[in-house]
């Protein structure tokens, strides 16, 4: 056989399906099979076999990716497993054909939020070498003050280890924008716990060169002018994703 083979997930990624990560999650699960057998974790397929995710063909598509911003609301959960979330960001946007969120945003957390068919250009994007930029605005219980403002710059420890140095700027006198180029587990949340700071409201207003530009609850296209930029931005980065700690915050 000629045709060249491809690992599993990586195929899984590359038609549109999930991102590897989420492949490996269902190749686990023993909920992909190929030509009719479930394979082992690093399998090999061609464009010949037939692969199938829950009994349901899956092909290779020559149709141009999906690329959309999402406003999320509070309460909307970063998932694709529709099985057991209820709340679930699929289900919510409801869109004609199968996408999935490129990183996460907690339950209780509003905003910018990208979602694609697009499985190279999440590894890309989520990987947390690239340093790429997200901002928030964050609300907190009580009056800022200036160390607290050069304390979350500089570092805080979190999850056994210390934040990466970030901007931070005062917007008044509990509201805070911050820029971040990693994505511990609830990282913004455990900063300010840290600092004995509870926070309020927490919203993403950017990825990248992608703005917050739409009402809560409702996505748009990205523009022709944004993915060219966004690529761009991406054109160095390493496509395997290294799974650490979860993107939530």
């Amino acid at each position: 056989m000629t045709d060249k083979l491809t690992r599993l997930n990586k195929y899984l990624s590359e038609v549109g399906y999930c991102s590897r990560r989420a492949a490996d999650k269902l190749i686990d699960a023993g909920r992909v099979t190929i030509n009719g057998k479930v394979p082992e974790m690093g399998t090999k397929v061609s464009t010949e076999d037939i692969v199938e995710v829950d009994s349901k063909l899956i092909s290779k598509r020559k149709q141009d990716h999906i690329y959309l911003a999402f406003n999320k609301p509070i309460g909307i959960v970063c998932t694709t497993d529709t099985r057991v979330e209820k709340d679930n960001i699929i289900d919510f946007i409801n869109y004609p054909k199968r996408i999935f969120p490129i990183g996460r945003l907690d339950k209780p957390s509003e905003g910018l939020i990208l979602l694609t068919d697009d499985g190279d250009i999440v590894n890309k994007i989520l990987r947390a070498s690239n340093n790429h930029e997200k901002e928030y605005v964050v609300t907190v219980d009580k009056l800022i003050s200036q160390t607290f403002i050069e304390r979350m710059a500089n570092g805080i420890p979190v999850l056994d280890t210390i934040t990466k140095k970030c901007k931070v700027e005062k917007l008044s006198s509990q509201k805070f924008k911050i820029i971040l180029t990693q994505g511990l587990n609830r990282q913004i949340r455990r900063m300010c716990e840290y600092l004995t700071y509870e926070v309020t409201a927490l919203q993403r207003v950017r990825v990248m060169n992608i703005k917050l530009d739409i009402p809560v609850g409702e996505y748009r296209d990205l523009s022709k002018d944004e993915l060219k930029a966004l690529n761009l931005l991406i054109e160095d980065s390493t496509k395997d994703y290294e799974p650490h700690n979860r993107k939530r915050r």
